[in-house]
């Protein structure tokens, strides 16, 4: 079900009212919400449900009393379904194609898999919780419905952001009471997140979609173009889908990881990784860099960890060279920060006038990197790019609209406003109650202006 569709305004009311109708037992309460989750996810396709109840059943029986073979078994069965459902016909081909090069004729045969929605971030969810109690970071929970409701909780289920049992698992343990504050801070944030979504990014992909479909078509400015369209397109999309999920969540009295701050207004790469999809950057950080020794064990070490980590989260993207390459170029943008210890100089503090040189080259180039995530090859990519700095200029500028902008700049501006991470207070005053209204009301009547039947959500493909 899309958070951008009539049938979850219909879905979500519904499930509020029951919900906190059975607020006086835990046990209906999360049974229910269990069952609201999998209406959620088997509105797209039911037949992957049992992906889900696997992957539930496999974790919760095994991390009762956690041994060595019991973790060995949840990595090979949680990463086994990865592998099947997301990897095989990408490794097969690649495997083919690999030995064409050398003049060899392979023949195999491929399976036509549909890739379950969201199978990448409800499998790193089971994982980590295996993880975390093989580790003896966290006790395992006896409370079935409590931990099924923690891998299937709706509102992050198909696109994040991913949960560590640690923080998620204790709140579906207890009981919760609703609270009209956070209620009305999570509609807030649903508005938000919806204004991102089918008023900003639903807008640039009509024009970015466009573009990338034939970029031999057009001039570089418009190749330009299209490059600020997608880099607009992917932020507004998957942040606005992080916004939603958020602020659902508050409606059911249950807080989620922010899993974007302001990322485009990052001075490096090393920033822009702190900020953007923070709850997969610190999935690997906790689970494979540190693991492999991190920053530890001298400058080789360092360079292959950060190889390592890059590379694979270009893969986690998708079964795909294209990801594989976005990732590798931002190691090779990471490379100088780490060798000079750049990398950590903006963790604290945020970005101000003065440093406008540093986050528009930041932004350059991860808006150039997204050439690689959006082309479906390398070839592709490299027709692209080949355009892109050509130079030509020759012919009419096209799919240049004034109205996408305008949007673009007004969530830019709030992102300016808002980026410590929280809104200006004075917005929030009694002063500007009628203003703020106002400003709720252009929102609501954007959105469901701009509403085109659901698009989709394009991290649902990973």
């Amino acid at each position: 079900m899309l958070f951008n569709s009539i049938a979850f305004f219909i879905f979500l009311p519904i499930v509020f009212a029951i919900y906190w109708w059975l607020k006086n037992s835990l046990k209906l309460q999360n049974a229910f919400l269990i069952l609201a989750s999998y209406v959620f996810y088997g509105w797209w396709d039911w037949r992957f449900l049992a992906l889900i109840i696997f992957s539930t059943l496999l974790d919760y029986f095994l991390s009762l009393r956690m041994t060595k073979p019991k973790f060995i078994l949840s990595l090979i069965g949680n990463l086994g379904v990865l592998a099947v459902f997301k990897y095989y016909n990408f490794f097969v081909d690649s495997w083919v194609n690999a030995w064409g090069m050398i003049g060899v004729d392979m023949h195999a045969s491929t399976m036509q898999i549909i890739l379950p929605v969201g199978i990448s971030f409800y499998t790193f969810q089971t994982l980590s919780y295996s993880i975390d109690i093989y580790r003896k970071k966290l006790e395992p929970t006896s409370d079935f419905l409590s931990f099924a409701a923690f891998v299937a909780f709706f509102p992050q289920l198909v696109a994040g952001p991913i949960e560590r049992a640690v923080k998620l698992l204790p709140q579906l343990e207890k009981t919760r009471s609703f609270s009209y504050d956070e209620a009305v801070s999570g509609l807030r944030l649903i508005l938000w997140g919806m204004f991102k979504k089918v008023v900003v990014a639903d807008t640039c992909a009509r024009y970015a979609d466009k573009i990338f479909a034939d970029p031999a078509a057009f001039n570089s400015p418009t190749l330009l173009l299209g490059v600020i369209y997608f880099t607009i397109q992917i932020y507004g999309d998957f942040s606005g889908y992080s916004d939603i999920a958020i602020g659902t969540s508050r409606l059911f009295g249950i807080k989620l990881s922010t899993n974007f701050k302001t990322p485009y207004f990052s001075r490096d790469i090393g920033e822009f990784w702190r900020r953007w999809h923070i709850s997969l950057s610190t999935w690997f950080r906790d689970y494979l860099y540190i693991p492999l020794g991190g920053s530890r064990g001298g400058v080789m070490k360092s360079l292959r960890n950060v190889a390592i980590i890059f590379l694979v989260s270009g893969l986690w993207h998708g079964a795909n060279w294209t990801f594989v390459a976005w990732g590798a170029v931002h190691a090779i943008l990471f490379v100088p920060l780490l060798l000079t210890g750049y990398n950590r100089k903006h963790t604290e503090g945020v970005a101000s006038l003065w440093d406008s040189p540093k986050v528009l080259a930041t932004f350059t180039l991860v808006s150039l990197a997204w050439v690689f995530f959006r082309t479906e090859s390398l070839s592709e990519a490299m027709t692209y790019f080949k355009g892109l700095f050509s130079f030509n200029i020759g012919g009419e500028t096209k799919h240049f609209v004034l109205t996408a902008f305008v949007w673009v700049a007004v969530m830019l501006f709030v992102d300016w406003l808002s980026r410590s991470g929280e809104i200006p207070r004075w917005w929030l005053s009694k002063r500007m109650l009628v203003a703020r209204w106002g400003v709720y009301a252009v929102g609501v009547w954007l959105c469901l202006k701009n509403l085109s039947g659901g698009s989709s959500f394009i991290y649902f493909q990973f």
